[in-house]
Parts: C-alpha cells; structure tokens; sequence
C-alpha cells in the first residue's frame, strides 16, 4: 500500500539504506572551532563561543538577550522560574507537546491545565484558551485564580509544534488580558517566523532547544530569550550556581542550578549557526516536494498555515485513522525509513493524568493520525 512512499523517500535521500527521521548536517566550521576551544582550554562553562553563540542568538532572534543553557528542558525550568511560579501553582500548556515541557511544570511542584490545540497548527488554541478562562477563572488582584482549585495560574506555555508557528499572538493578547505570563516554548522552530516576527519573542520569555535531533545542534543545549534586562541578568545567574561574582570567593546567594551550556557545546553551535538559514531553504524545498508528492498519493499532508515561515524541522503525513496510521508506522520502520508517531498525549501519562483538561478532541484527532517522516537535510 505504502510501496511509492518507501521509494519516493529512497531516492530523495539516494539509499536503500537506513534513512533516519533527522539527522545533524555537519558541513561547516564545526571542526575548526572544536579545535580553537580545545586549544584554548576553556572546554567547561567559560569561554569566547558562549558569549559569541548569545550574541548571535539575539541577533538572529531579534531579541535582546539571550542566555545559553546545557538544555532545552533547562532553560524551560528557569524560564518559569523566572515567571515565579511557584509550588502550588498552575500552568496552562497542550497536551500535544513532547515531556520536557510538562516535567520543566513539575520541577517547579505546579501542575499543569490542558488545553486544546488547533487542527491547523498543531498548537495550542487561541479559541480554546479564551473559552476555558471565560468560564474557569477569576481576576483576583491582578492574579488569574482558577475558580475549580482556588490556585494562582502563573504562566501559559504554548509550543510551536514541529517548527510550525502557532497563533501565538492572539494567545498573548489572551494572556495579558488574563494576568498569565506567556512563556514560549520554541524548542522546534529557531528559524521559524510568525507574522515576520521570531517565534519565542513574542512572550515574556522564550525557550529554545539545539539537542541532537534538532534543526541545529550542540550536541545538547538550549537558550533562554528575552527583551527584559532583569530576566536576562538573573536568568544568566541561576543557570551559573548563583554565584556571586568574585575572584577567589565561593558566595551563593539563592538556589542556583548547573545549567550553563559549555563552552565546547557552544563552539559546536556557533559553526551549525552559520548554516541555518541554508538548512531551512533546503529543507523548504524538500517539504515542497513533499507536498506535491503526497497530494498525488492521496496522503494529506501536514501544510503551513497563513503568516507562517516554519523551519520545516520535521514534516508530517496525517492519516485516515489510528489503523492505517499503524500499518504505516510498521511498513516504514520494516523498510529501513525511520518514522514516527506523535507524542502520547500528556494528559494520559501516568504523573499527569490526574490535571484538569478541557475538551481535547483535536489533540485527541491529531494524535491518532499523525506521523512524522524522515526530514534530514538532503543536499550538502
């Protein structure tokens, strides 16, 4: 049934060898600048890359500052931190989201509220947002208080899923309209634009991840951005052990964490960083290619919805049903072409499923036909 598609993808990537789902391109300066830090001997938190690769974030982003971490999970965990969330506490997220996003909630003993996604963007909903708090809130002293538990909801985080911008300005409207600081998890979609605008600085604070698999990579690591000078400065010192500056004393002066991205990492991203925009333009085309082959195949296929400029991180195929989309799960992986389901939803793990959700029938739709499918760069 899915004989063409094994084929398609075969000759996209010339093999009939393993094709994995997305695979790092290491096609520029990554070995000089390994060398220039090994050299150097500043390996571990300090260093030249750390600043250059924070200088190039916020240059890139148009944000105005930006804190390297050693991972996105990291960065989300100070970033609500930074939005005083606190133990007790609710969160508003998706559940269509991968676990980083709930486990950085629970680091800080909140729970997380789950609400609905569009079918369109994959990502949080607008609509959804505001009729939850219409109906379940309260503004109480500049606080939203959920009128169900009687707790404080500090923060909302929406995720750009697999790149594709959500429709993050209407959320943020709905978030300061409600009192909720708007943390943005943009682990996916560096490079990608909303209404010509970066994902992750349209909220307070924005969140990015550079694990292995992503569009550029440290091996690991991930960012803090934001446009507030006093996040930034006590973001940059909880991620450093709260170490009070000084040249020989050991002083700490609130609980701080071991989150700084090395500098051996951010040598390694600094390189990828360069080619970025040429990884996007390519894998744009591959994603048109995509397109036209999986409306001749009948197939839907996963498409950007207007105002958006994704990275094309990963593509997606969206299955008839659960039925058809684990024959085509079992049928790729059999034939040598990694791909993948999306993620159970968070709302039925076991440390979640206890949370308050609203009506989750799109993310429910979603989660049992989407697939992912190999969207390794193809050309050097």
């Amino acid at each position: 049934m899915f004989e063409d598609v094994i084929k398609f993808i075969q000759n996209m990537y010339k093999t009939t060898g393993f094709i994995p789902l997305h695979e790092p391109k290491i096609i520029g300066n990554e070995k000089k600048y390994l060398n220039e830090c090994i050299d150097s001997t500043f390996i571990s938190s300090a260093g030249k890359f750390v600043d250059k690769l924070e200088n190039e974030i916020e240059n890139y982003t148009g944000a105005k500052y930006a804190i390297a971490t050693n991972s996105g999970t990291s960065a989300l965990h100070i970033a609500l931190l930074l939005a005083n969330v606190e133990n007790g506490d609710e969160v508003i997220t998706q559940p269509l989201t991968f676990v980083a996003t709930c486990n950085a909630i629970s680091y800080c003993n909140a729970k997380p509220i789950f609400i609905d996604v569009d079918r369109d963007t994959m990502g949080l909903s607008p609509t959804s947002l505001q009729n939850f708090l219409e109906v379940n809130t309260s503004i109480v002293n500049n606080q939203c208080i959920n009128n169900l538990t009687g707790k404080v909801i500090k923060a909302c985080i929406p995720m750009h899923t697999f790149g594709n911008p959500c429709r993050i300005d209407k959320i943020k409207n709905i978030c300061d309209k409600y009192c909720i600081l708007l943390v943005e998890d943009a682990a996916e979609s560096l490079g990608s634009l909303y209404k010509d605008k970066h994902t992750g600085t349209f909220g307070r604070i924005g969140v990015m991840s550079f694990n292995g698999n992503k569009i550029i990579t440290a091996g690991g690591g991930g960012c803090i951005i934001t446009d507030s000078e006093d996040l930034a400065k006590k973001a940059k010192h909880l991620v450093t052990t709260a170490k009070v500056l000084h040249k020989w004393k050991f002083t700490h002066d609130m609980t701080g964490y071991n989150y700084r991205m090395p500098n051996i990492n951010a040598a390694f991203l600094v390189a990828q960083l360069e080619n970025l925009d040429k990884f996007i333009k390519n894998k744009k085309l591959l994603n048109d290619k995509y397109k036209v082959f999986f409306k001749d195949q009948g197939i839907d296929f996963f498409s950007i919805v207007e105002q958006s400029k994704p990275n094309f991180w990963l593509n997606s195929v969206i299955l008839d049903n659960i039925k058809e989309r684990n024959y085509f799960l079992e049928f790729t992986n059999s034939n040598n072409v990694m791909t993948r389901p999306i993620w159970t939803l968070m709302n039925k793990l076991p440390m979640f499923k206890n949370s308050q959700s609203c009506n989750l029938k799109n993310a429910e739709w979603l989660e049992s036909r989407v697939v992912n499918i190999p969207s390794s760069i193809t050309t050097s």
